[in-house]
């Protein structure tokens, strides 16, 4: 790291111009060995292109990047010039700092710098200074005083969970130029500490400007890790600026008074605790902006005009809104208010100028600043246009709630909610051994009851999670830092959760799919060990089955739900394509998701009817709903059982149209079960979940042997198999991806793949090594372009001349629409097309199908959705060629007539579904599947298209 010494200080030297400074300056890099004789050169272009001046009468002459390969080491130089070089533009250099660096090794340097020249008069000093050592102690300069004033204050700020106050925070700070861009990312990644009172601390020092701190209030009671949250300090630190307000704090806290400021109303009795600098009682009024585009360049030019024409200062902001004041004389500071039409600005100004100023501020933005304007509407007719949100009530008895269909069937019982309840403890224990030993106990609790859930698991999955949430329980270095907070005098309940959080933030941190289900499973048994220290115990499940309700069914919920004791599934948010919506779908368990939040305060035992196929919720149904309920869930358990019965005949339409039905698996234990229910092939090989289970790619050897049980297990029937779809959303651990702005639209599936030829070589070799005569077909996921398709073509058709293989078919998967749209230019050169609904519906729509509140509506049957589906089959049978669905939308009761009618020729769906799926098909003609599927393009709708289904 590149630092100052008094060695690199030349005093006293003297230039007549820059050229001189310059020379000399590259002579003596020359003489320390740090640079060519060429250097020169170097400096000279760098003026060139702009002023090395940084202020306070110093200059940091460098290189360019062309002369980069004329420095052998990375140093500095520095020249006294105590009678000054003229700069350029009268800017005088007192000590001009030369720079030899390769690469950014110097940026250290300007951050130190940076930090000296926020003392006054430090070119002055620099010039007076008779020694190397006096010279560097001004560089290093005084501590910075911290930056705390009203304007980093936010009281009663809209929040709705932690990260998004600390977004606040850090938005204050970056305001008053603190810190830099990435400040708020850098908090979320920092650990709170808990003050007591509701008080909550972050820091960082990275990308951190200059000292400041900034202080929060939610507008709204919020809990963090089970305690309180009533105010949250984020500081910007930097070195020891922030000492003496943390004394400070400190003594309030022990004084008993930190509930002052989480119950603080103005920001002038927040800084009269803490100390900050009090806003000045100036004079101030206020009025609403009418301009139709608001404050916009022309007027906020006009208004920094009028400003300049007195003599002091002036300042304003959006009342009620959450930024500081600026500077009215500023343009650029009046734009970023970004202030409305109808939004009330406060302008304050010196008292010297205020009786002058303010009356006339007032009335040239009441006059339009130059435009004209429209009168605003009454203070009272405002707000009667206000929409007043309704404050959220659990759903009436004999409610009907219209919801997400996710899994088929009808469920009957009682309601159960599991909803995270907050827990009360104490910040500081007993004693250490105190503390220890109640851990020890609720540890070893915790231990016996997940063995016994070990013990009772039929599934071997549900078992590794167990058995991963005991190893979790053992882990040294949880129990190790735990350990060091309890000698810090941490009670159990605050170092246990302290240290289980951060370790969870890491994990979800590295942005990997399985990692951040190891995050939730983590704060999972987090809670178990916490619930156990505070004596609060799970809900009693009901004796007869029940309806589970959740907010969302995560990763580590899927071990808890037994289809004996749960009828049904409601969830307040998740989409048909959501963990909870598929996790139910395997499982067979009648599911809702979407429903809302009204759900989540539903008491427990409330009698509930969930239609799992409809998407209605009935909330406490009469006799008689009740009655036809129960007579149809009886009805399709028969159907169901009826269609187990012929699940290994063929799926024909009522006048004998054929439709394959196959199964989506992810490893060759599935194929068993695939084929037992009835599948006719496998339509879908996830083969990302064999790179995942390895902890580096797996080579050549280990794949083929995979694809070949899978083949193996079908007897000759077909599989398909997606090739490697990673990136973006999901990386691989052993795969370094850049973070990405919007992994969705990023670099994932074939766009990967093509970036590494050996991996994607290597997957294609197994698979046609595999192969030895079997129907053995190759799909590209993400294929966007017909570049795309092309480079995939050629590099598999390359490898087909090393190793024939005799039934082998090569196509895309449909999950882009500009796949979709060019499918006419496409099927003249696949073999196939396999339409991935999940996918191709979030991207049709915008909508994240993980969205918390969108995901909803991220519905397949939407008209836009099926009419992609449409210009695919159209263009791939106009050319001979088949189309699959393997995303949910098949499995889906209602959209299979609609895919039919389509002209779909395959559907892959889970191995449970198959049987369901195929008696599907044989309800129906395919004329009247037809006719079904254009009336259902026509329509504007999901539920319009569900509704037509119905009414068949």
């Amino acid at each position: 790291m590149l630092e100052l010494t008094v060695e690199q200080i030349s005093m006293g030297q003297g230039a007549v111009d820059k050229s001189a400074a310059l020379q000399l300056l590259a002579q003596q890099l020359v003489a320390d060995g740090l640079v060519a004789e060429g250097y020169l050169s170097g400096l000279q272009a760098r003026e060139a292109q702009g002023s090395t001046f940084l202020g306070q009468g110093i200059a940091i002459p460098h290189g360019t990047p062309e002369t980069r390969d004329q420095v052998f080491a990375t140093g500095v130089r520095l020249l006294q010039f105590p009678h000054g070089v003229d700069w350029g533009d009268g800017q005088i250099v007192y000590l001009a700092i030369g720079i030899a660096a390769k690469s950014d090794e110097h940026l250290r340097l300007l951050q130190l710098l940076t930090r000296a020249l926020g003392e006054t008069d430090l070119g002055q000093a620099l010039r007076r200074a008779t020694s190397a050592d006096a010279l560097l102690k001004l560089l290093q300069g005084a501590p910075q005083e911290l930056a705390l004033d009203a304007q980093m204050i936010g009281l009663g700020v809209s929040a709705d969970d932690f990260e998004e106050l600390v977004w606040r925070g850090a938005r204050l700070l970056r305001q008053a130029d603190c810190v830099s861009n990435g400040f708020a990312a850098v908090l979320q990644q920092v650990d709170a500490l808990p003050l007591g009172d509701g008080l909550w601390w972050l820091h960082s020092e990275q990308t951190v400007k200059r000292p400041g701190l900034a202080f929060v209030t939610p507008d709204k009671p919020m809990r963090y890790l089970g305690q309180p949250l009533n105010g949250l300090f984020c500081l910007a630190s930097l070195g020891e600026a922030h000492q003496a307000l943390l004394e400070r704090l400190c003594a309030l806290l022990i004084e008993g008074r930190g509930q002052e400021l989480g119950r603080a109303t103005s920001r002038r009795a927040v800084l009269e605790v803490l100390g900050g600098e009090l806003p000045a009682d100036w004079p101030s009024a206020r009025i609403a902006l009418a301009n139709a585009h608001g404050l916009h360049a022309r007027p906020a030019k006009a208004l920094a005009q009028l400003a300049k024409g007195f003599d002091g200062e002036i300042r304003v902001r959006i009342v009620d809104g959450q930024g500081g004041a600026v500077s009215v004389k500023s343009l650029s500071k009046l734009l970023s208010l970004g202030a409305r039409r109808g939004q009330e600005l406060e302008f304050v100004a010196e008292p010297g100028i205020a009786d002058d100023a303010l009356p006339a501020l007032l009335a040239a933005v009441q006059a339009g600043l130059g435009e004209d304007v429209e009168p605003l509407p009454a203070v009272s007719a405002r707000l009667e246009a206000l929409e007043v949100e309704p404050p959220i009530s659990a759903p009436l008895s004999g409610s009907l709630i219209q919801a997400i269909p996710a899994a088929p069937g009808i469920a009957i019982g009682p309601a159960h909610l599991q909803v995270l309840q907050p827990f009360d403890y104490p910040l500081r224990g007993e004693s250490a051994n105190a503390e220890r030993e109640r851990l020890s106990t609720a540890l070893r609790e915790v231990r016996r009851d997940i063995q016994g859930l070990v013990e009772r698991s039929t599934s071997k999955a549900i078992r590794e999670i167990f058995i991963t949430h005991q190893e979790m329980l053992d882990d040294p270095e949880l129990t190790d830092e735990v350990d060091t907070r309890l000698k810090q005098g941490e009670s159990a309940e605050a170092a246990w959760m302290s240290v289980i959080e951060a370790a969870a933030k890491q994990q979800a941190s590295l942005q990997d799919t399985l990692l951040a289900e190891r995050a939730a499973d983590l704060r999972d048994i987090g809670r178990r060990v916490l619930a156990q220290l505070c004596g609060v115990q799970p809900p009693q499940e009901p004796s007869e089955p029940y309806i589970l309700v959740m907010e969302e069914v995560g990763p580590s919920d899927v071990a808890r739900l037994d289809p004996a004791r749960v009828a049904g599934i409601l969830t307040a948010r998740g989409g048909a394509t959501a963990h909870s919506a598929i996790v139910a779908r395997a499982l067979g368990i009648p599911a809702l998701v979407g429903a809302g939040p009204a759900v989540l305060l539903l008491a427990s035992g409330t009698p509930l009817l969930l239609d799992g196929q409809r998407g209605r919720l009935h909330v406490d149904a009469d006799a008689a709903t009740l009655q036809r309920a129960t007579q149809e869930r009886d009805n399709r358990e028969q159907r169901l059982q009826a269609a187990a019965a012929q699940r290994h005949e063929p799926a024909l339409t009522r006048d004998g149209h054929a439709v394959e039905v196959f199964a989506n698996i992810g490893e060759s234990a599935g194929v068993a079960l695939a084929v037992e229910q009835g599948a006719e092939g496998i339509g879908l090989l996830r083969t990302e979940l064999i790179f995942m289970a390895h902890p580096q790619a797996p080579d050549e050897a280990t794949q083929e042997a995979e694809y070949r049980r899978v083949l193996d297990g079908l007897g000759g029937r077909p599989l398909l198999v997606r090739t490697l779809d990673v990136g973006g959303d999901k990386p691989l651990p052993y795969w370094p991806i850049a973070k990405e702005e919007n992994p969705f639209l990023g670099v994932r599936g074939i766009r990967l793949t093509l970036q590494r030829p050996p991996i994607m070589e290597a997957q294609l070799r197994a698979l046609l090594r595999s192969a030895d005569g079997r129907p053995l077909r190759i799909m590209f996921p993400m294929v966007g372009s017909v570049d795309e398709w092309r480079a995939a073509r050629d590099m598999t058709e390359r490898l087909r001349l090393e190793i024939p293989v005799a039934d082998l078919q090569l196509g895309i998967m449909i999950e882009v629409p500009s796949a979709a749209l060019l499918a006419p230019v496409l099927a003249k050169e696949v073999d196939f097309f396999s339409i991935g609904t999940n996918d191709l519906t979030q991207y049709t729509l915008a909508i994240d199908r993980g969205h918390p509140t969108l995901s909803a509506q991220a519905d397949g049957l939407h008209p836009a959705v099926l009419q992609l589906i449409d210009i695919t089959v159209r263009a791939a049978h106009a050319h001979g060629k088949w189309v699959g669905v393997c995303g949910e939308l098949a499995a889906d009761p209602l959209a299979v007539p609609v895919l039919v009618g389509l002209g779909v020729d395959e559907l892959s769906v889970s191995a449970r579904s198959i049987p369901e799926v195929k008696a599907r098909v044989r309800e129906f003609s395919l004329s009247e599947a037809r006719s079904l599927a254009q009336q259902a393009l026509a329509v504007g709708s999901p539920a319009q298209v569900r509704a037509l289904v119905e009414a068949v």
